[in-house]
């Protein structure tokens, strides 16, 4: 028996919700008891958990238990061990009661017709110990020990309701018990993931290094702590190859070996057979073992497996890892040719080729030549083909065609989303190969890792070094390493280099290039023209790439060409055909499992949403992209990704998103880059939405060097009108004034309706207060906002000519554009935004009341049904377990529909929701 007392509680990553629900469990355990059942696989913290409920249990007496697999066929054998500090108790039990129990624990068995005797006895000794002090009962992995025991703690938990007293049992996945409320541990998310390999690591892992971890962990705490416990310093750093699974001598590891020692012989060969045969159809098995699947029962009951008519499958990848690496070298060997012999069918070339190359022994140039074939143009998967050509580069007898087949392994490594894989495998061809044009190739795909996953300004140098070493004898991937040169100058904001690129790009060019190769040649004219301000050549150039992007068809209209199509329509304003091409070049990504080119085409799409005014749109393709970067060790890709939220946020006025967004940034972005940039865009934002205009015109100010190429000029380029809004409250304005003159050219060279009304409210800002000149550049403003997009934008020009107005002592004409801006505000759901008019509407003379729209056009479906159960009385708790979400999605979702109604209390949205009835009502009659 342990008397717990509040201590210092242990950081467990990623079970926060099992932990607030183990507070909720103890912290009411005095007005009556209760029981929780925590169902997890191994290694996924459930032990952990239970010692976080001991630790948390203040002022509780704590019985601790555990099932035994030793103990499961002793009947009661767990119960004993659980009961045993309080046995001096059962003289507060009834006399048939107390001898039952006594007899039971001392061996001698319960007969079937004694067994609620049983029951209630138990369910006494633990109200008894109870009376001093509340008692917490746990029985960890309770699913291994005796069923009787199960049975009885069932039976206590069932009848807690009066009693001071919480019971908590954990078990497998597998495992349920009547009546009792179960939560199942879910796989740590990647961040958490991250989190436990630094807990645990004494020297931080590179970031590819620690997202690969991470993936191979499969979210399992404890695979995570021991692939922890074995990484070496060079693995750390990404210099040496990385273990594909967790130790087998791990903790994990052993617990999974135990299981597998329990299986039959004839089970545990067939169950190596599944887990080296990717494809898992039962036939194969069948005719490589001669045996029925039925001989996997005994691991389908263990929870190692799933047998269904279409395939056998591991619910837990980890599983076919383990159980892979805990057979002998031999044994592996074995089933490779068992299953190689019995692959025949043509679908099944690349899998019989691989499953031969793991049984060899030494070089077999023959298989090596076959592999490559199977593998070619990765149909079978990039991740699949990379490996297959691995296998192809260590049977292979020739230095040259090692060489190559290593480059080409890891190009497909890398389109498959495995940087750290490519790098090792980059690093191998380097000590193999001294010719120039493979070492050139094999440079730019480490340019291209280094842009995405590393240092840009060290990728742009690299990748000029590597496109002049393949020039002469390929033209159009010189060009394409110079594509990625400009992108990796733009992201690092050196954009004066841009002009070097600019020249190589149209050394290149020839009149007869096919459209791929014309596409990039015109972006990187276009571009470059258009830094050094000369929009008379950039204009066309970029719509040339955006025309020819549009035209790509087959093989041509790859992820890299429709990408550098859109980046050409952001650049020269054409955001809805911008828009097509990120959409069709994600689309194209996915279709052909390019994860390297995806988080890419979604950053495009972000930002052309962002200037269609689809912000919620631009949020979710960001969000998306930030899973992809980050799956993918696309650190640089992650970060602007994280700055593109941040921006969408702060323009919400959501300022602890926005600075959530930020943090999650770190350190990692250097000064000067694009995520670093939009960062600093966001926290200016913040600063103009709470009236610091100072500091927001001096963050904005400091984007970009206006004149010098270096900074961020195109992100300054799109924050300017904040910059202008900002400065328009200061006496000093020759930075903003320079900017929009920046802006107005670039503007005035599209064809873009929104980017005009920009200009034009940015000088209406600027024009002296109360003057003709602001009415009328504000009118021109509202004249040219389109009015199928970029609402949002129109809404800020109403309410910055309301202001104006009012501020013009003319708040009857105010009060009009007022009016429509908080409209629209509201219907945008940009609670702080609406709020800022209703203020100025009030400061115009007129009082202002919620919103005069009915809460179904002002709400989101969720948050309609939300807000309904809110006005029928329901409970924050209650509307969680009634809609299957948690409390804190129906706090956030009830935070905003007090934002998009226009009131602050649940008292106000009850009355207004009986309005609204009432109202209903009377149409009706």
């Amino acid at each position: 028996m342990v008397t717990a007392s509040r201590v210092q509680l242990t950081v467990l990553r990623g079970r926060d919700d099992e932990c607030r629900a183990l507070r909720s469990l103890l912290d009411g355990v005095t007005d009556g008891g209760g029981a929780l059942l925590l169902q997890g696989d191994p290694g996924s913290g459930r032990t952990a958990l239970v010692g976080y409920a001991h630790r948390y249990a203040q002022n509780c007496t704590v019985l601790a238990g555990t099932g035994l697999a030793e103990e499961a066929a002793l009947p009661y054998a767990g119960l004993q061990r659980l009961l045993d500090p309080v046995l001096d108790r059962m003289t507060a039990l009834p006399d048939e009661q107390r001898r039952l129990l006594r007899r039971v624990l001392a061996g001698e068995g319960c007969p079937a017709d004694r067994r609620l005797t049983l029951s209630m006895a138990v369910l006494g000794l633990l109200a008894a110990v109870a009376r001093e002090r509340p008692l917490l009962a746990t029985m960890d992995d309770v699913d291994r020990g005796d069923p009787q025991t199960t049975q009885v703690l069932a039976f206590v938990a069932r009848r807690l309701r009066h009693l001071p007293v919480a019971v908590l049992l954990t078990a497998d996945v597998t495992t349920t018990v009547d009546g009792i409320p179960a939560h199942r541990l879910r796989p740590l998310d990647l961040r958490d993931s991250m989190a436990v390999l630094a807990d645990r690591l004494s020297e931080p892992p590179t970031a590819p290094v620690a997202t690969t971890l991470a993936m191979v962990g499969g979210g399992n705490p404890q695979a995570l702590v021991d692939l922890a416990d074995v990484l070496t310093p060079g693995q750390c750093r990404g210099e040496e190859q990385l273990p594909d699974a967790p130790p087998v001598d791990g903790a994990l590891g052993r617990a999974y070996r135990a299981r597998l020692d329990r299986l039959p012989p004839e089970t545990r060969r067939v169950l190596l057979l599944a887990a080296l045969d990717e494809g898992g159809e039962p036939g194969t098995l069948i005719r490589a073992t001669g045996t029925e699947v039925e001989a996997l029962a005994p691991a389908e009951v263990a929870g190692l497996v799933r047998v269904e008519s279409q395939g056998v499958t591991f619910p837990q990848p980890l599983v076919r890892a383990l159980i892979a690496s805990s057979a002998t070298l031999a044994e592996r060997r074995t089933a490779h040719r068992l299953l190689a012999g019995v692959l025949v069918a043509d679908g099944q070339r690349l899998r019989r080729a691989m499953h031969l190359a793991a049984a060899a022994a030494g070089v077999d140039p023959a298989l090596a030549d076959e592999l490559e074939e199977a593998a070619v143009g990765g149909a079978d998967g990039w991740a699949t083909a990379s490996a297959a050509l691995r296998w192809a580069a260590d049977l292979s007898d020739e230095p040259t065609r090692t060489a190559a087949r290593l480059l080409t392994a890891a190009q497909y490594a890398w389109a498959g989303g495995q940087p750290d894989v490519a790098r090792l495998l980059l690093a191998r061809l380097r000590l193999v190969c001294r010719d120039p044009g493979v070492r050139g190739r094999a440079d730019l795909l480490l340019g291209e890792l280094e842009l995405r996953c590393g240092t840009a300004a060290r990728a742009s140098a690299r990748l000029l070094a590597a496109a002049a070493a393949v020039a002469g004898t390929d033209r159009v991937l010189a060009l394409s390493g110079l594509a990625r040169a400009g992108e990796a100058v733009c992201f690092a904001g050196d954009q004066y280099r841009y002009a070097e690129v600019g020249r190589r790009a149209s050394a290149l060019r020839r009149p007869d290039d096919p459209p791929a190769m014309e596409l990039m040649s015109s972006l990187v004219t276009g571009v470059a023209a258009t830094l050094r301000g000369d929009h008379e050549r950039g204009g066309p150039a970029l719509r040339r790439a955006v025309v020819l992007g549009g035209r790509l068809t087959g093989p041509a209209a790859t992820p890299t060409a429709l990408s550098c199509a859109a980046a050409a329509g952001l650049v020269v304003a054409v955001d809805g055909a911008a828009h097509r091409l990120a959409d069709r070049a994600a689309t194209v990504a996915r279709d052909r499992g390019e994860l390297s080119m995806l988080s890419r085409a979604l950053e495009l799409r972000a930002v052309a949403e962002y200037w269609l005014g689809r912000h919620e749109a631009a949020a979710e393709t960001s969000r998306d992209g930030l899973r992809v970067a980050r799956a993918t060790g696309q650190v640089n890709c992650a970060n602007v990704h994280l700055g593109m939220l941040a921006v969408l946020a702060a323009v919400r006025a959501d300022r602890d998103a926005a600075l959530g967004r930020i943090r999650e940034m770190g350190e990692a972005p250097t000064a000067g880059s694009r995520p670093h940039a939009l960062a600093g865009w966001a926290l200016a934002v913040l600063d103009l939405v709470d009236g610091r205009h100072a500091e927001a015109a001096d963050r904005l100010a400091s984007l970009a060097r206006l004149g010098t190429g270096r900074g961020q000029v195109l992100v300054q380029v799109m924050a300017t009108p904040y910059l202008v809004e900002a400065a328009a409250h200061l006496p000093c304005r020759p930075t903003a004034t320079a900017a929009l003159a920046v802006f107005d050219r670039w503007a005035s060279s599209t064809a873009s309706p929104l980017r005009r009304a920009l200009s034009a409210r940015c000088h209406a800002l600027l024009a002296p207060r109360g003057g003709p000149e602001a009415e009328q550049e504000f009118q021109r403003a509202l004249r040219l906002h389109p009015t199928d997009a970029g609402t949002f934008e129109r809404a800020r020009t109403e309410l910055l000519f309301g202001q104006e107005l009012r501020r013009s002592r003319r708040p009857r004409d105010a009060r009009t554009h007022l009016h429509q801006a908080r409209e629209m505000f509201t219907l945008l759901g940009v609670g702080r935004w609406a709020e800022q008019a209703t203020t100025e509407l009030r400061a115009a003379g007129e009082s202002v009341g919620p919103p005069d729209l009915p809460a179904a056009r002002l709400l989101t479906g969720q948050q309609l049904k939300i807000a309904e159960l809110v006005a029928e009385g329901a409970t924050n708790r209650e509307i969680a377990a009634r809609m299957f979400l948690s409390t804190r999605t129906v706090d956030h979702h009830l935070r905003n529909v007090f934002h998009r109604l226009g009131i602050r209390s649940r008292t106000e949205l009850v009355r207004a929701f009986a309005t609204e009835r009432q109202v209903g009502l009377a149409s009706d009659r």
